[in-house]
């Protein structure tokens, strides 16, 4: 079935290979349309790898051991992966895909077993990637890069990463995930993950600070500022699932109850200790709103603030969801990951854990950090607790490093990827 699914995507990508887009690949800007087809894009076989040893791998582990964890608990460096960002975690092989917010999809790899990394090099380096940070699986073990204004689907990424080309299927067309005006360098991050009927679930982050008066209802027909769902394959029956949302750059599908969760940053320029940062979950099967920008957090007017003054007038949601879980102002959770595995403790199974990149413009430094939060037996949310700190260094107010996102591995273990060192760590457990 995986095999026929993968043939029929490629003919039908094939096929429908726009005349703008084979125009772009023959003038040498990108390889799309050439790898649609099964062709040859570059004769060139060998690609670089990342350097996995010396001063930096060294100043890296010693960086390490500021981080402080709860008993038991040890973290190491996995692999050196400049501006890692979103990871996805490979099926069938020991492996991940790692997306950052520049040009590369890294793919990372551990031949031996042994836990680290062996070999780190770009993933289909013939193709012009532009902001591919969201990375995840279909359950047939297809590969979804989405960019900022693209989705592509990677058949047998695993087994086919080793050569600069590589089989694709364009799901959205560049300039089709959000309207090219709309486009901005700010909150253009995308994260994804994929559900069991292979409906692909994206987030997309409203460009501004607080979206103006006269975006709030184009944002909200079109999902800016929420959450997408279509198909992973085509891109077809897409529909906005979650409005009402400022930038969320962390998706996640609770294993057991199936439902969504995503994180939420906060507005700027209201403050060091307001807003808070949000933790939600959907569960309405035709979507809902989650309260921006007329409220953050449980009970934060945003609206008619000095942050969004023109929004003096509106008026707050007749129905909106309020956030599973706050969390500090301004320290900016990420990516998030609900552990499955057995190695760690019972406390920590079936729970969530989240990634705090840091703030960026509060007085003094907060974040850093990967926050655990525990699920109840109705599959809410309980209290969140720090799980990893020293990141931040607390006197100095330097990082260590900026955590991103948290993936399991197949082991057990959790990954933990951060874009300002560029490096991937592995948390493991021993009582």
């Amino acid at each position: 079935m995986k095999l026929n699914k993968m043939l029929t995507a490629l003919i039908v990508a094939g096929i429908g290979s726009s005349v703008g887009t084979l125009a772009l690949a023959q003038s040498g800007k990108d390889n799309l349309a050439t790898l649609q087809q099964m062709k040859v894009a570059t004769t060139d076989l060998n690609i670089p790898v990342v350097p996995q040893e010396g001063k930096n791998a060294d100043a890296i582990r010693a960086n390490l051991k500021h981080v402080k964890l709860p008993a038991g608990f040890k973290i190491e460096l996995y692999a050196v992966v400049p501006d890692a960002r979103h990871m996805a975690v490979a099926p069938s092989t020991n492996m991940l895909f790692v997306g950052t917010r520049k040009t590369k999809v890294w793919a990372v790899t551990d031949r031996n077993g042994d836990g680290t990394a062996d070999e780190v090099k770009a993933f289909a380096p013939s193709l012009n990637f532009k902001n591919p940070n969201g990375v995840c699986w279909t359950k047939d073990g297809f590969l979804i890069v989405a960019e900022h204004n693209r989705v592509l689907n990677f058949p047998a990424a695993e087994f086919f990463y080793e050569g600069p080309d590589v089989a694709v299927i364009e799901v959205v067309p560049q300039g089709k995930l959000v309207p090219v005006e709309e486009e901005s360098y700010n909150h253009g991050a995308r994260t994804c993950r994929v559900d069991d009927n292979n409906q692909l679930y994206v987030t997309l982050g409203q460009p501004y600070n607080v979206q103006p008066a006269n975006k709030v209802e184009l944002y909200e027909k079109l999902g800016i500022g929420g959450v997408v769902r279509l198909d992973a394959f085509d891109g077809s029956k897409r529909e906005v699932v979650a409005r009402g949302v400022r930038n969320s750059v962390g998706i996640e599908i609770d294993p057991k109850s199936k439902t969504v969760w995503f994180t939420d940053n906060q507005t700027d320029g209201m403050g060091d200790d307001t807003p808070p940062g949000e933790l939600n979950r959907i569960t309405k099967a035709g979507g809902e709103h989650f309260g921006y920008p007329y409220i953050h957090g449980k009970n934060t007017q945003i609206a008619g603030t000095s942050a969004a003054p023109d929004l003096k007038d509106m008026k707050a949601p007749a129905v909106w969801t309020q956030p599973q879980v706050e969390f500090p102002a301004h320290q900016a959770q990420l990516g998030l990951t609900f552990y499955s595995g057995k190695k760690f403790p019972a406390k920590y199974q079936g729970g969530i854990f989240v990634a705090s990149h840091g703030s960026w413009n509060r007085t003094k430094a907060s974040g850093g950090l990967i926050n655990f939060v525990p699920m109840k037996a109705d599959g809410t949310a309980g209290p969140s607790e720090v799980f990893a700190d020293g990141f931040l260094d607390a006197e100095t107010g330097i990082y260590r490093g900026r955590p991103v996102d948290v993936a399991q591995m197949k082991d057990g273990s959790l990954l933990i990827s951060d874009d300002y060192v560029g490096a991937i760590y592995r948390v493991t457990y021993s009582n």
